[in-house]
């Protein structure tokens, strides 16, 4: 098999440089490169040309519309008959293409995703952000390496899917966030199957603070509402757990200051809060067992900024896009890469 690797960029110069370097170690090369940039201002020309001698590579510039089309810009001009996504802050294992390869041969699908995982070299903050987004605690095993959860849903950082697929879909909406997910959608509405490869792991660097990183899931929970509104099957009830446990956050707390002035003791206000203590500490310890007790306590920060952004953004958009009925919500978006 041969495919074409297709790469969305964005003002990242130094992530495009990282993720090429990898695919350099590659065991297997049957692939060449697409980089598409979607009307940056930090250009990667010069990135690309230290590996034009290293990979079949073809790096284009286009106006920004998004990732979505972006990706779709270079497929049209890809000549091979399976496409890979990755996202541009992705460094990929050196036996990737290899165990891609074996796979779709032994049990070929138009479609296949693979987890994402935290390299040594990362920073605490990003094996914490890697953590929360992979962890069943916060995730419930929808985003990681779960299959058991409903039919697989690949994400766009480690997404592959067939020539045939992007014909008869038409490729990744304008959406700007959430676009992967509605071609997932899409592909299975269209009678296509999907499988996970689990041992197809990318590592994935994400945002690089918990500011950026509230923008991101803020959007993903905006996002939710928006594919509701496109796919009326695909909202499920463990969507609503990150609102739940917003709301439930705020209810607590309210409850533990108002019973600790009734009572002027802060004894009755620390029992109302203990399931958030409990939450916390089943976090750290099961952050700690896989990283450091640093990443531990940054895990915590990083789960509450996952679940109350993605509580948060669904609530919104469940506001203006379900109760006031404004059509599609988005939340950061011009500002979302600062």
């Amino acid at each position: 098999m041969n495919f074409s690797i297709i790469i969305p960029l964005y003002n990242r110069p130094q992530e495009i440089s990282e993720l090429l370097e990898s695919l350099t170690k590659q065991t297997v090369k049957n692939f060449d490169v697409i980089v598409v940039e979607d009307g940056s201002q930090e250009k990667s020309n010069e990135i690309i040309k230290k590996y034009s001698n290293k990979l079949d590579i073809k790096y284009y510039q286009k106006e920004n519309s998004g990732p979505g089309t972006t990706r779709n810009f270079g497929a049209k001009l890809s000549s091979k008959d399976y496409f890979i996504f990755f996202d541009s802050d992705c460094i990929i294992p050196e036996k990737y293409m290899e165990i891609v390869t074996q796979r779709l041969e032994n049990n070929y699908t138009d479609c296949y995703g693979g987890p994402d995982a935290a390299m040594d070299s990362f920073s605490d903050i990003q094996k914490a952000i890697s953590y929360s987004m992979t962890s069943v605690i916060s995730t419930g095993g929808i985003r990681g390496a779960n299959e058991k959860a409903g039919k697989f849903h690949p994400r766009s950082f480690n997404m592959g899917f067939s020539k045939e697929v992007f014909q008869k879909t038409g490729g990744y909406s304008k959406m700007r966030f959430g676009e992967d997910i509605d071609m997932t959608l899409r592909i299975l509405e269209n009678g296509f199957k999907t499988q996970l490869i689990k041992e197809a792991f990318v590592y994935h660097k994400r945002r690089t603070d918990f500011k950026k990183f509230f923008r991101q899931v803020f959007n993903s929970g905006c996002a939710r509402i928006n594919l509701y509104l496109r796919h009326k099957n695909s909202l499920k009830a463990v969507h609503f757990l990150p609102s739940c446990f917003l709301l439930g956050n705020v209810f607590l707390i309210i409850a533990a200051i108002v019973l600790s002035l009734i009572f002027k003791s802060l004894i009755p206000g620390i029992i109302c809060i203990s399931p958030l203590i409990l939450f916390c500490l089943i976090v750290l310890a099961d952050s700690m067992r896989k990283n450091s007790l640093k990443v531990g306590f940054l895990s915590i920060s990083a789960v509450y900024t996952q679940l109350f952004g993605y509580g948060s953004g669904f609530l919104k958009a469940v506001l203006f896009g379900l109760i006031l009925k404004k059509g599609d919500t988005s939340g950061f978006t011009k500002n979302f890469y600062k």
